[in-house]
């Protein structure tokens, strides 16, 4: 059966976890802008935490479901209503055939993730569905198209499962003043100490110019030693100087290689909270060793995967992200 799309809201994409293994022929992998609610909106499900979901961007979206599935919301509150009556994201909720689901502007955040039981039923395009409208890859249509009012999206008939919600500690605030741990890399030791200092005091802001390929900060200008660079590999979270010295955060959609100097990455749990940032929002780095970095990732990989449990994931997380 189908879910139809009855308006699709500035950009709503297919997205499941990204199309891995191909930069080297110029294709992005593109995947869930924040990768934390795309995870928790599977998990509330007991979906694979691959299964394809819907991203919508700033709100605006509808949608009708034609027949009985559960489906999970989470991400930015946007007012969603379920027949016109209220409902609440980080839950699942159980649907009947012909009920309609509305989410109109964002209160905090910009995205919302709808997921339903088993997933959407998308053909994958070089062993994804993630839509990089730039490649032209993914989406329903394997095009790379944005969702369109009359697309339809296939889904699994099931029985209903019981309704769960999201742990309050897990659920990000969304705040539009933010924190984002930077790991040294790429050409760090070109910048000299005090362009360093710099860059880990000052407070920046989000410019317009943000969007799934990269956030585009204005505040104090960084200068690096080398200007101009052979290109190289571009990580996911690549914080680019260019010549103004404006950084430029990497996003999902990003490109493949890139010539400007490189101060070190935004970790990939940083990047979700990034995502939701509204422009003018303020953010501040700070400096992190890649082994707790990586450290937080796996135990982040295992609580999802379902090898550790949530209270013993938050209190690792919590220590380790103890100040010194």
């Amino acid at each position: 059966m189908t879910l139809r799309i009855l308006t699709p809201g500035p950009l709503s994409l297919i997205q499941d976890l990204g199309r891995h293994g191909h930069q080297h022929i110029g294709v992005s992998p593109g995947g869930p802008m924040d990768e934390h609610a795309f995870l928790w909106a599977n998990r509330l499900l007991g979906n694979p935490l691959n299964a394809p979901q819907i991203e919508i961007a700033i709100g605006q979206f509808s949608c009708q479901f034609h027949a009985d599935t559960t489906i999970a919301l989470t991400g930015a509150d946007m007012n969603a209503t379920l027949n016109g009556q209220t409902v609440t994201v980080w839950h699942s909720l159980r649907i009947r055939a012909g009920d309609q689901l509305s989410l109109n502007g964002a209160r905090r955040g910009i995205r919302t993730y709808l997921a339903v039981k088993d997933g959407f039923k998308v053909t994958d395009i070089l062993g994804s569905c993630a839509t990089v409208m730039r490649d032209s890859l993914g989406g329903a249509g394997g095009q790379g198209d944005k969702l369109a009012a009359q697309d339809l999206l296939r889904y699994n008939v099931t029985s209903p499962i019981p309704t769960r919600q999201v742990p309050l500690q897990f659920i990000p605030e969304y705040g539009q003043d933010i924190i984002l741990s930077v790991i040294p890399g790429y050409q760090y030791d070109r910048f000299d100490k005090a362009e360093r200092e710099r860059f880990f005091s000052s407070e920046y802001t989000v410019t317009p110019q943000m969007d799934r390929m990269g956030y585009r900060l204005s505040g104090a200008a960084i200068q690096c030693q080398t200007s101009s660079l052979i290109s190289e590999g571009i990580a996911l979270g690549a914080i680019q100087i260019p010549a103004d010295g404006q950084p430029i955060i990497l996003m999902r959609d990003r490109q493949t290689i890139g010539g400007y100097p490189k101060i070190g990455c935004v970790t990939a749990r940083d990047l979700s909270t990034l995502a939701q940032c509204q422009p003018g929002a303020t953010v501040r780095f700070i400096e992190k060793e890649l082994y707790q970095a990586e450290a937080e990732r796996v135990i982040e990989q295992h609580f999802f995967q379902g090898y550790i449990g949530k209270k013993h994931a938050e209190k690792i997380l919590n220590k380790n992200n103890r100040p010194g």
